[in-house]
């Protein structure tokens, strides 16, 4: 995949860059693998908004995703890849010995054609998926299992993965795209392979109006606020006097961990990604 750039005709144009599509095979989606995907714009159950600056954006269907990988040792062939709005990384169309048809991420160095497969006995190449004590240190992988059965939870954007470090006690050593290093149990699945769809850090928006299109709605800055407004509205030029940065609710944004501190995994993380900066 390759980024694709515009003569610059207009002001918008000028520093945009989309996505070739070269790599796409099958223009429409599996029927039988999609869902109505309904728009929320930012708003939990009671209707509150949660996560400002959200909505507007275009009708999309959710592509369901096999994230689980639980058609072990049956043989698949990919058929198609594809593009998902939902997601930054293409996805491809499997069918199955038994006729069945799922989605999974589609890695680097995986074509229409391939055959691939889940379970112990699948060789080590992009694509399959295996326990991680079956995986040879080393080995580049993505869609990583927290817990065993419960499908990839981590490394799933596109043109990510994480390396398996070491294995021991039952558990394997992993850094992930974050540099990172954290404890995996060793019977957790994983996919060999980085993420295709590498250049999509490269793409640059370009305007509002194609961030509207995604789903996201332009703001306002808080210096530009008269001071009833915002912490760091009021001020003669783009001054905001001792404020720190920090929230319309005063909640500190930089410096202030919001993280909780005892979480269940934390006795699993060897080192975190602050120390690797």
């Amino acid at each position: 995949m390759s980024v694709k750039v515009f003569k610059p005709y207009t002001s918008s144009r000028r520093k945009m860059s989309i996505s070739d599509f070269k790599d796409i095979t099958k223009k429409y989606p599996e029927k039988s693998l999609i869902k109505i995907l309904k728009k929320k714009s930012g708003r939990n159950n009671h209707g509150r908004i949660t996560v400002r600056f959200r909505g507007g954006c275009h009708k999309r269907f959710y592509r369901i995703i096999d994230f689980k990988r639980d058609k072990i040792n049956i043989k698949a062939k990919v058929i198609a890849i594809e593009y998902d709005p939902n997601r930054s990384s293409r996805i491809a169309l499997l069918q199955y010995e038994d006729g069945k048809k799922k989605y999974i991420l589609c890695p680097i160095n995986v074509n229409v054609g391939d055959s691939l497969m889940s379970g112990i006995d699948a060789e080590i190449k992009p694509g399959n998926a295996l326990p991680l004590s079956m995986i040879p240190t080393g080995t580049f992988i993505h869609n990583l299992e927290l817990v065993h059965g419960m499908g990839g939870k981590l490394v799933r954007s596109a043109g990510v993965s994480a390396q398996l470090l070491s294995k021991e006690a039952g558990f394997a050593r992993i850094r992930m795209p974050s540099n990172e290093i954290r404890l995996i149990k060793e019977n957790c699945y994983a996919t060999i392979g980085q993420i295709g769809n590498i250049n999509h850090e490269n793409i640059v928006i370009g305007s509002a109006g194609r961030n509207r299109h995604i789903g996201r709605k332009s703001h306002v800055r808080g210096t530009a606020m008269n001071a009833v407004d915002h912490p760091h509205g009021g001020g003669r030029g783009k001054s905001k006097g001792n404020n720190q940065p920090r929230s319309p609710w005063n909640q500190p944004a930089k410096g202030f961990k919001t993280r909780k501190n005892k979480k269940k995994w934390d006795s699993l993380i060897i080192s975190h990604r602050i120390n690797k900066k």
